[in-house]
């Protein structure tokens, strides 16, 4: 087990608030709100949210008892050893992780996306075509440049990188408010057109995303080691940041649909922006790119720090090579994790705008399945450890805990091939049975005698 002070305390409410509030936004909901309507209409998203935003709070409220009770950096690893010992806690982070490394990978591929619509000459120069997109060296050197520039200055240390998360999310949620005033003063309730154009199959596309949207309030068990805020708060912010989240993505929701026509909602385009410019004008649609742009940068950041730590504990645990246990020596961050994250993100760009999607789906498989270990292990130390100091304690704790094991394994379902929204093969498998394939390499390599 690891042991509390390893990594230096750095992070108040503020932090730990707009941490895990601006992971789980990111620049989702600047390039997916057309896609969501598109497929579920305004009634099939909002339901789904809802649906969603429930399962999340659930689930949610396992993870808020048990980063109060163990707050050790590792987050999933930490409760899955506990509950079921180490081979059980690898397999859970690294499937946690496919999640952090995926998000970080499609906000590389998003930033390029942004940029295009502000820059000219990013279409310049092709390189090849992937799923029917070329991909152009100036667009994809955009996303692999900030990739690295990114995990730079995460090696700077946490307290760093906490101040631009928050700066960042204010700056998002102020755009997100005009956008907000703007579509239910001057917006028409004409628009949103059919409620449910592609019925149950439109409601599961949109609802298979959620994991993946509302994935980041997991970064606060992550970060519970340095954190600098009684125990019982740690629950009660994370519960705190879902709620926002949730209700951030309906009011987006709604807010495209009231202010565009279903003809005007590009699934492939930027809706959320072509609402803001509908409503304000084209200097307020620049300004909701820029705001998506700080969306992305925020989510990234949160990643790479909740990635590095969920690396950083398994090292610790002997499951993954030494190396990526060791902290710089100055600012105390684990350097090595942060490259590999870093790494492996700066390499995205360079399979195209197509890979956003693919990201999303082989993400939220990843997500799912640690929900559900993390579920599991709620329930086993609530029976193996009841005297388990618990400052934040969940009243018929074990109701809420086989809810959220039940949600996590029907989320997980929907993944697979006799599943709605089944991921494709071969490029969302790829990812998939790739990163498995990472995880076991370096699992045998941390174990190997020497």
């Amino acid at each position: 087990m690891t042991d509390r002070g390893s990594l230096p305390q750095s992070l108040g409410r503020r932090d730990v608030l707009s941490l895990a509030f601006g992971a789980m936004i990111g620049w989702s909901w600047v390039v997916l709100s057309g896609t969501w309507l598109a497929q579920g209409g305004l009634g099939g998203t909002l339901l789904a949210f809802l649906l969603g935003g429930v399962i999340m709070l659930v689930i949610g409220s396992v993870y808020a008892e048990l980063a109060s009770a163990l707050p050790w950096v590792g987050g999933e690893h930490v409760y899955a050893q506990r509950a079921f010992g180490p081979r059980a806690a690898f397999l859970c982070t690294w499937a946690i992780t496919l999640g952090y490394f995926s998000v970080s990978a499609f906000e590389a591929v998003a930033l390029p996306t942004v940029l295009e619509t502000l820059v000219p000459g990013l279409d310049a120069y092709p390189l090849w075509t992937l799923a029917g997109w070329t991909v152009t060296a100036p667009w994809a050197g955009v996303g692999c440049a900030t990739a690295l520039l990114l995990t730079l200055l995460n090696m700077r240390g946490l307290r760093f990188a906490a101040v631009m998360q928050t700066l960042l999310v204010l700056a998002m949620v102020g755009v997100g408010v005009l956008l907000f005033f703007g579509a239910f003063s001057q917006g028409s309730i004409e628009n949103p057109g059919a409620l449910f154009p592609e019925g149950l199959s439109g409601f599961s596309a949109v609802l298979m995303m959620v994991p993946f949207l509302f994935v980041g309030f997991d970064v606060i068990p992550q970060t519970a080691e340095e954190l600098r805020i009684p125990r019982r708060s740690i629950g009660a912010l994370l519960l705190t940041a879902v709620a926002l989240a949730a209700l951030w993505y309906a009011l987006v929701a709604t807010s495209v649909a009231l202010a565009l026509p279903t003809e005007g909602r590009a699934a492939e385009g930027l809706a959320t922006a072509d609402a803001m410019g509908a409503l304000w004008g084209p200097e307020a649609r620049a300004l909701l790119v820029l705001a998506g742009l700080g969306g992305i940068l925020s989510s990234w950041n949160a990643f790479m720090i909740g990635g590095s730590r969920a690396l950083f504990a398994m090292a610790q645990a002997g499951q993954l090579p030494a190396v990526f246990a060791k902290l710089h020596p100055r600012h105390k961050t684990p350097t090595a994790a942060l490259a590999l994250l870093g790494g492996l993100s700066a390499c995205a760009p360079f399979f195209g705008r197509p890979a956003l999607v693919w990201l999303v789906d082989a993400g939220g498989l990843g997500i799912t399945v640690a929900y559900a270990w993390v579920a599991a292990a709620f329930l086993a130390l609530r029976r193996q450890e009841p005297e388990l100091p618990r400052p934040f304690r969940l009243p018929g704790g074990r109701l809420f805990g086989y809810a959220a094991l039940l949600a996590s394994l029907g989320l997980s379902l929907l993944y697979l091939p006799f599943g709605p929204a089944a991921l494709t093969w071969p490029a969302e498998w790829a990812i998939v049975l790739g990163w498995a394939g990472l995880g076991a390499s370096l699992y045998a390599l941390a174990r190997r005698p020497s």
